[in-house]
């Protein structure tokens, strides 16, 4: 049994009243026990506003002052975002809250009536057994700096995803009325192409424009000649089109308001990276994390905002665990599985390290010489994705080491000796 399992285990003593929550969005579930799992009192729903947290909180204070106990304990599962409200709300009254891994409770539901029911006292009752195995991690909820760039990441997330799905609709209708269009302009972001799909947007209105007129269309979207070769090509995509003839007012419709929302979220992300950078700014941290090369103002604000105040952590592998980045492996008697990432933790860091590892292996002289040393090795050379993984965690204990020791990036001690030693031999 792990060593920090141990300890939560120890942490559940017979001063402690346990409370499982199952929650929803307008209803809640609690179940209370003691230190041996047996149920204080009968279950009880209460509502996700503050009469049902002050109804729950009272209820909570009376069974704790009958039985004479010491501390609360309050676990529920971090499904959607209806967990958080309630669990600060408890954080504030003094009580302990903590999580659950939903897969867990799932896996749990059986074991006491081997049957597949799924109800929420049920589900509140198997998640304060869990919290008396020790089978919880502490809910970190961030304050502050930190608070304020989780919400700026996740937002960011969100734009950059409605972002992309405007232009893969900008695409879905080019490919329809104008699929030559995306063989003249590769990146449809440019101001000329955004320019000449807003007001001439199909081969029919190219070809009545004509190469001279095209080029002084990219001249009022520009302020300047983009050139006399694109707008020739596009004059022959548009001669040789075979997109759509028919709907065409209806499709104009579609691409403006394409456009249009196009602008409007890259002026949202515009925004909001304006403020992660003021943020980010505020830390006090941030000359450490930028000092890296292959790590920019945005990258640094969005990691912090996933993994919060870095002096929370006490070594760089609960960080790796806390991304979902340690390995894992499946094996059985004599059957030797295949070592994987667990991914059991927050995707959207996770998400953020890899790309990072992308940018650095191309951009930071230590990274790229690591990274190719882990894909030509003579012994278990690695496949692409394996190396950038490996990199993405050598970016966890960089950072880490960097903000602890509040030192700034020095490409000499990034590697150690021994792997430089490994590098220079292969």
């Amino acid at each position: 049994m792990l060593r920090s399992q141990i300890q939560k285990i120890e942490s559940i003593t017979p001063e402690v009243m346990i409370v499982g929550i199952d929650v929803a969005k307008k209803k809640h579930w609690a179940r209370i026990f003691d230190y041996r799992g047996l149920e204080l009192t009968k279950g009880f729903s209460f509502k996700n506003n503050i009469d049902g947290f002050n109804r729950l909180v009272g209820k909570l204070s009376e069974i704790k002052e009958e039985k004479g106990l010491e501390k609360i304990i309050v676990g529920m599962e971090p499904t959607g975002h209806y967990w958080k409200a309630l669990a600060w709300f408890l954080k504030e009254q003094g009580m302990t809250v903590v999580l659950v891994n939903p897969y867990h409770v799932k896996q749990a539901k059986e074991l006491d009536d081997n049957a597949q029911t799924k109800n929420d006292p049920k589900d509140a009752m198997v998640i304060a057994r869990l919290v008396k195995d020790g089978r919880f991690s502490y809910a970190y909820l961030p304050e502050g700096i930190y608070a304020e760039l989780r919400v700026l990441s996740t937002m960011r997330q969100q734009i950059r995803a409605k972002l992309n799905s405007a232009k893969n609709a900008l695409v879905s209708i080019l490919d329809e009325y104008f699929p030559e269009f995306t063989e003249v302009f590769k990146n449809l972001d440019g101001k000329a192409a955004m320019h000449i799909l807003y007001y001439y947007p199909f081969p029919q209105d190219v070809r009545e424009l004509g190469v001279e007129g095209i080029v002084e269309e990219f001249k009022k979207a520009t302020k300047r000649a983009v050139g006399q070769k694109r707008a020739e090509k596009l004059y022959e995509a548009a001669k040789r089109s075979v997109g759509v003839k028919e709907g065409l007012a209806g499709a104009k419709i579609k691409i403006r308001l394409c456009i249009e929302e196009i602008k409007f979220f890259k002026k949202q992300l515009e925004e909001v990276e304006r403020e992660m950078a003021v943020r980010l700014q505020e830390t006090g941290i941030d000359r450490y994390i930028l000092s890296i090369p292959g790590i920019g103002i945005v990258t640094a604000a969005g990691i912090l905002g996933e993994i919060g105040d870095p002096s929370r952590f006490e070594s760089w592998k609960q960080i790796r665990k806390y991304a979902g980045l340690n390995l894992i492996e499946d094996s059985s008697g004599e059957r030797k599985g295949k070592t994987r990432i667990s991914k059991r933790g927050r995707a959207m860091l996770r998400n953020l390290l890899y790309q990072v590892a992308v940018v650095m292996v191309s951009k930071n002289k230590e990274i790229k010489a690591l990274y190719t040393y882990l894909k030509t090795r003579r012994e278990n050379p690695l496949e692409k994705k394996q190396a950038l993984i490996v990199v993405a965690v050598k970016v966890i204990k960089i950072i880490f080491a960097l903000v602890k020791k509040k030192e700034e990036y020095d490409g000499k001690k990034v590697l150690g000796i021994f792997r430089e030693k490994q590098i220079q031999a292969a």
